[in-house]
């Protein structure tokens, strides 16, 4: 179990950093990165840091997270932060989310689904921060 030194806030930036180091160390991601190219970037509106964006970047053998916005962005996604902790704790299935305009996506939808296999990797990178993670 995770000592209180090692929990961190859900999109403070030592969470991104969390994020990004679990990212860049997941094989999954970065055998999908030799045959996928994606650049999402996720705006939270009204975190307790104010508003947050940060990115994934997938393609030509790399994998990123980090804070700002992916560059190339092929998609973007904006929240509010009440949305993205409903999500990130299972209180709220993302599908439904999207549906009922609880997030808004912009961009290129193809190349999202078909990227869904990345997304299925990222599940479990985050599941990993998860347990570290605090949404209060």
């Amino acid at each position: 179990m995770p000592t209180d030194s090692d929990r961190v806030r859900y999109l403070s930036l030592a969470w991104i950093r969390e994020m990004a180091a679990a990212v860049s160390a997941d094989d999954t991601l970065s055998a999908l990165a030799e045959v996928q190219s994606i650049g999402v970037t996720q705006k939270v509106a009204d975190t307790p840091d104010g508003d947050v964006v940060y990115h994934l970047q997938v393609g030509a053998g790399e994998v990123t997270f980090g804070a700002g916005a992916a560059d190339p962005e092929d998609v973007s996604m904006e929240q509010s932060y009440n949305t993205a902790v409903a999500v990130a704790t299972g209180e709220l299935n993302a599908q439904e989310a999207f549906i009922t305009g609880q997030i808004l996506l912009f961009g290129d939808r193809e190349r999202l689904m078909g990227a869904q296999d990345v997304f299925a990797a990222l599940d479990g990178v985050f599941r990993q921060v998860r347990e570290r993670t605090d949404y209060t």
